[in-house]
């Protein structure tokens, strides 16, 4: 990876063609809950994603693993995809994109206050 691909992020658009390729071959309940896992695991990325990558990566390895053993997805993730992406992202601790906005927030705020009053 070049300077230049990860000043525009072009390494992770082809990285992410690729999941998405890799994903079509799934059967379509796993495709499903493919969706789902995206969904629920985006709000723990950061600005550009980049730190998802890998958690991606093992998670789609995982569904391909399991659909070339014949388990059915509820075998694999349960009825509670939501959770299973909680815990890739480190657990009900994990921050999301806004818990880091809110923090930044109140520290810029608190900061303003306090020259205000000082």
């Amino acid at each position: 990876m070049n300077f230049w691909e990860t000043i525009t992020g072009s390494d992770l658009t082809r990285e992410w063609k690729a999941f998405e390729a890799r994903a079509e071959a799934l059967p379509d309940d796993y495709r499903a809950a493919w969706e789902q896992i995206k969904v629920h695991l985006l709000p723990h990325g950061g600005l550009t994603g980049r730190n998802l990558m890998p958690i991606v990566d093992a998670a789609l390895a995982l569904l391909e693993e399991t659909a070339a053993d014949g388990l059915s997805i509820g075998e694999v993730l349960g009825d509670d995809i939501r959770g299973f992406c909680t815990a890739l992202a480190g657990g009900k601790e994990a921050r999301t994109y806004r818990d880091r906005w809110r923090e930044q927030l109140n520290r810029n705020v608190a900061r303003k206050l306090s020259r205000l009053e000082g």
